[in-house]
């Protein structure tokens, strides 16, 4: 997933995404100069984030 997409299902802004996926601990590898997410750790850490 890129930033769009996780920001999208998230329900938040690109901005936030960008601005707290370190502080926030978002599931995100870097891929050259661009952040990747896969989908199953992403469900992983909304899991972790309600319990």
């Amino acid at each position: 997933m890129t930033v769009d997409d996780v920001a999208e299902y998230l329900g938040k802004p690109r901005s936030w995404v960008y601005g707290n996926w370190r502080r926030e601990a978002l599931p995100f590898k870097k891929v050259g100069q661009a952040l990747r997410c896969r989908p199953a750790d992403l469900e992983k850490w909304i899991d972790r984030q309600a319990g």
